[in-house]
């Protein structure tokens, strides 16, 4: 398996709810192509009720493997990137677990429950890195489908039988 990492910025946003429940939401709102030489957490600016912070340089792992899922992900249209993060202490309130460009790893991350997994526009820088990505190491696999047999199979349960009929 190849795998290749593309380095990138991330900016989050801290917003204030509102309502009878009262806290912050967390969630990430861009990508920047380059890190850049900003230290991690600084504030970029806002207002009493969101403020953004530059959340520091996070590593997209390209995998030759998930090539078909990066390329689904680019034919949709308007390509995603996908953030997972959980909530952490205080310093820093938010942990950024995993940004990534395939759906279905983004997805799965969905199934903890306690991670917030959101969707930001993949630049096209990114895009086109991960393009040449595919372009390099995509292999076409068949899907092959698995024929049932209707062969009695040798079950044997936990008091010794077999599972059939005796004869």
């Amino acid at each position: 398996m190849i795998e290749e990492q593309i380095t990138v910025g991330l900016v989050v946003e801290r917003r204030r709810l509102s309502g009878a429940w009262g806290g912050v939401a967390w969630r990430p709102v861009t990508i920047f192509p380059a890190a850049p030489e900003v230290a991690p957490w600084t504030p970029l600016g806002g207002n009493a009720d969101a403020t953004r912070f530059y959340a520091g340089e996070f590593p997209i792992s390209l995998y030759s493997t998930d090539t078909a899922n990066y390329r689904d992900n680019l034919a949709s249209g308007t390509p995603k990137l996908w953030v997972v993060m959980r909530a952490e202490g205080d310093a820093p309130p938010i942990h950024v677990a995993l940004v990534t460009a395939d759906p279905a790893e983004g997805e799965g991350a969905t199934e903890a429950g306690n991670n917030i997994v959101e969707t930001v526009d993949m630049p096209v820088e990114i895009a086109g890195v991960v393009a040449a990505f595919i372009a390099g190491h995509h292999v076409e696999r068949p899907i092959i489908k698995r024929k049932r047999d209707n062969r009695p199979h040798d079950v044997r349960w936990r008091d010794g039988s077999t599972g059939e009929e005796p004869s």
